[in-house]
């Protein structure tokens, strides 16, 4: 911010030709995260659970963040303070592996919560504003508090771990996070699972847990009013015109560079990794099936994931868990 003060204060009066008043959003507070989320169950679809059942291993592929669904309220007691209620929704994608190194890609989801509080003011004005409708009545939009709003910027994740367990071998605490209404899937995913989730915590077939790697930035805007210096008006200085203003498929052709890079890739550079603080050590992405022994006592199971390779046959477990 200091820069951009001794930047303007540089500037000339003169260079700008007058003040002008715009209304847009100001950012209060935000922060940014790195959080290294462990062990989140993933909801698979009916066909991707048969296919779990079947099979000898699995490893995993990919990691889309698909929408995050976000809450403003205000602090208690602490004017000018809002928590800001965050869930991400996931799309993990990974293969199973059957008899004959069949690969089958199976998908699910993945649901993450967390809370941050930011700084966004305090509760002022009530707003009121009029929409141009066309060829109608114009519409008076709903009244509205001055409340700031949550803007969340985020990348996909990365896959840091995955593994496969009877749900005897998963302890407390690793349930993952259920859909509201009983099982009901937004309608914002409902394009990425046209077959549906299936939601059920008592299920007895295997489960797949994944631990991801989440990048964000999270901040508080509010509507305000600012006096900005006006340089000039930004009229485009370029005609709009097809490539070349010529019709001949040769000679728009002939005026791409040849793509070299795509016939000689840039060489890697240095591979740094930073290490990453969790509670519990992340071992490789790799095919992880829980191996379970009869012990006669409890559930049957010993508790605990062994990572076994992909053409290892997972034994067969003898639980009895109510």
């Amino acid at each position: 911010m200091e820069s951009i003060v001794t930047t303007v204060q540089r500037e000339s009066v003169q260079n700008f030709k007058e003040s002008a008043c715009i209304h847009t959003r100001k950012i209060f507070d935000s922060c940014r995260d790195k959080d290294c989320i462990e062990d989140i169950r993933v909801w698979l679809d009916s066909d991707s659970q048969t296919m779990l059942c079947n099979a000898l291993g699995v490893r995993a592929k990919l990691a889309e963040l698909l929408f995050v669904d976000i809450d403003v309220e205000p602090v208690a007691y602490i004017t000018g303070h809002y928590t800001v209620d965050l869930r991400y929704y996931y799309r993990i994608t990974a293969e199973a592996y059957t008899c004959g190194n069949a690969v089958q890609q199976i998908c699910g989801l993945a649901i993450f919560d967390k809370r941050v509080t930011l700084c966004g003011g305090p509760v002022g004005s009530k707003t009121f504003s009029s929409q141009y409708t066309y060829g109608a009545a114009d519409l008076q939009n709903a009244m509205q508090m001055n409340m700031p709003q949550a803007v969340v910027e985020a990348i996909d994740p990365m896959i840091l771990n995955i593994k496969v367990l009877d749900p005897c071998d998963c302890p407390q605490g690793r349930l993952g996070n259920e859909l509201c209404g009983g099982g009901v899937l937004p309608d914002a995913l409902k394009y990425y699972f046209p077959s549906g989730i299936s939601i059920n915590v008592c299920d007895p077939g295997r489960r797949i847990y994944v631990s991801i790697g989440q990048f964000s930035i999270i901040r508080l805007e509010r509507d305000t009013q600012i006096s900005i210096p006006v340089y000039d008006y930004c009229l485009p200085a370029k005609e709009c015109a097809g490539i070349g203003g010529s019709d001949d498929p040769c000679e728009l052709f002939g005026m791409i560079d040849f793509p070299v890079d795509s016939f000689f890739p840039p060489s890697c550079g240095p591979i740094t990794i930073t290490p990453v603080t969790a509670s519990a050590p992340i071992t490789a992405v790799s095919a992880q099936v829980s191996g379970a022994t009869d012990t006669g006592t409890g559930c049957g199971c010993e508790p605990g994931a062994v990572t076994l390779p992909i053409e290892v046959v997972k034994p067969k477990a003898t639980c009895g868990c109510n």
